[in-house]
């Protein structure tokens, strides 16, 4: 292997770049991994590596990405746009892939690598292929080598692929489907995925071409429901096509029936309008590794989401806001409006074991209290475009800043002292939801639970008031069946 300084890795806490990552090191490159939180990227299992530099930065921001760039040898390009509520992504990416392109070239990297996406020009293109397209364009006209990977759909624990498809079949034994589940297409599982991207460091002959990665057959999504429903173990599922389910509505299903959210399951789902196939496969002779099919991609996937060791998840991606930013500090006369509901219990329990609980709030555990408002809320947010609750969470025993937790985001979180929740629901202002937990001189645990609101505007102000009655009954019934539940353990 060749000295490296360092590889630039964007996109760190993304789906495909977190796993990269871990490749990487395995083979001895180091590494220096973007991400715009590091917090995130400290509770990533490579974070304390001795070959991995942690760096923040956005590529929307020019200058903490040349920063990022400067003494790296190799840098990978793994981010897009393509986040709930995010609308103009074109735009968004065009600038960002513009930022990196003159970045590399200031600070002299030799070598750009950029995964896109499969899928031949045409006026049916969808808007998210075409955006990958001209980032692929855009990245390539500048002086520094580029070399573009372009898959199809990844198969992994916790793509937004694997998800969509998981949950449709899952949960409906009968299917009314659009045109599009007859499209050829060319899935690839996550591992082959990474195998190519770090095999391009290894194999001088890639720089500076593009390459079609795909796995090892050709089939239609429903052929890929009916192997799913084949290696989940699951009855035969009866698939009706039709021919009016355009993908905008198709992505309103989706978003009914899954935790991905219509923004994301709308381009993937005009992605399947045109076959998304391999034209080229070159690359197998080039980066030769086993290919896995798409039944064994499913199984994979499927047990490492049933042991609970999905190492990357779709949610992970976009920013983490900073805890401090949601309380300015001022005092109540000073204008500013935080209003609160606190609950405190003290706990006949040890720390460990109440600890446990709270975190293993949400997802299949509920919310330990009045699950059907947080379901009926779950459902109101999903009919405004929201999160909802279906989004559950990675694993359902640990939490790290950053994580999904249905429709909340993890602020911070410290073992057996600290959560801190920021809601992602559809709300007019920003929320919180905390716990603390002090030990007592008696041996007891005191649990603090504080929910805190921050209004926008009148409107948010009269929101908190008229849901005041249903927030006592939630936030203090959650209080005490938490404080019940580690009691009736101990």
């Amino acid at each position: 292997m060749p000295e490296y300084k360092k590889i630039l890795v964007t996109g760190a806490t993304g789906y495909v770049g977190g796993r990269l990552i871990s490749r990487l090191l395995e083979k001895g490159y180091p590494v220096r991994a973007l991400g715009r939180s590091v917090a995130k990227l400290k509770n990533r299992p490579w974070s304390d590596h001795p070959g991995v530099e942690l760096a923040a930065g956005d590529v929307l921001d020019y200058e903490s990405l040349l920063a990022a760039a400067q003494d790296c040898n190799d840098a990978f390009y793994l981010v897009h746009s393509m986040l709930p509520g995010q609308k103009d992504f074109e735009a968004t990416d065009r600038k960002a892939a513009l930022n990196m392109r003159q970045a590399t070239e200031e600070a002299r990297v030799k070598r750009l690598i950029y995964l896109g996406g499969l899928g031949e020009a045409s006026s049916t293109l969808s808007r998210h292929l075409k955006s990958r397209t001209e980032v692929g364009e855009i990245l390539s006209a500048g002086k520094v080598p580029v070399t573009i990977l372009r898959a199809g759909m990844i198969l992994g624990s916790g793509s937004a692929s694997f998800e969509i498809l998981r949950y449709l079949v899952d949960r409906l034994p009968v299917m009314i489907t659009p045109r599009w589940v007859q499209t050829l297409c060319q899935p690839i599982a996550i591992r082959n995925v990474i195998g190519y991207l770090a095999g391009c460091l290894e194999n001088p002959e890639t720089q500076g071409k593009t390459f079609d990665i795909g796995g090892p057959e050709i089939l239609t999504y429903r052929k890929l429901m009916e192997i799913y429903a084949e290696e989940a173990g699951l009855k035969k599922r009866l698939i009706i096509g039709v021919p009016v389910l355009t993908p905008r509505l198709s992505s309103y299903w989706i978003d009914l029936v899954t935790p991905v959210p219509a923004s994301i399951a709308r381009p993937l789902a005009e992605g399947l309008r045109n076959p998304v196939v391999c034209r080229d496969n070159s690359i197998r002779q080039l980066i030769p590794q086993e290919l896995l099919d798409a039944r064994q991609a499913i199984r994979l996937a499927l047990a490492a989401t049933r042991q609970n060791e999905i190492k990357t998840h779709w949610t992970d991606a976009g920013p983490l806001p900073q805890a401090e930013a949601l309380y300015s500090g001022d005092p109540s006369w000073a204008g500013g409006t935080l209003l609160k509901d606190a609950r405190a219990v003290e706990v006949r329990s040890e720390k460990k074991r109440l600890w446990q609980i709270i975190v293993s709030i949400g997802g299949t555990s509920g919310w330990y209290h009045a699950d059907w408002l947080w379901k009926l809320r779950g459902f109101l947010d999903r009919m405004f475009g929201g999160a909802g609750l279906r989004r559950g969470r990675k694993d359902q025993t640990r939490l790290k800043p950053g994580d999904a937790l249905d429709f909340w985001r993890v602020l911070s979180v410290r073992d057996e002292d600290h959560l801190l929740l920021l809601a992602e629901m559809k709300l007019p202002g920003t929320a919180t939801l905390e716990f603390k937990l002090i030990s007592t001189p008696h041996g007891t645990q005191q649990l603090t639970q504080t929910a805190q609101f921050s209004p926008k505007g009148l409107w948010g102000i009269l929101y908190w008031y008229l849901l005041l009655p249903f927030h006592h009954y939630v936030f203090s019934g959650m209080a005490k069946q938490i404080a019940k539940k580690a009691e009736s353990l101990a």
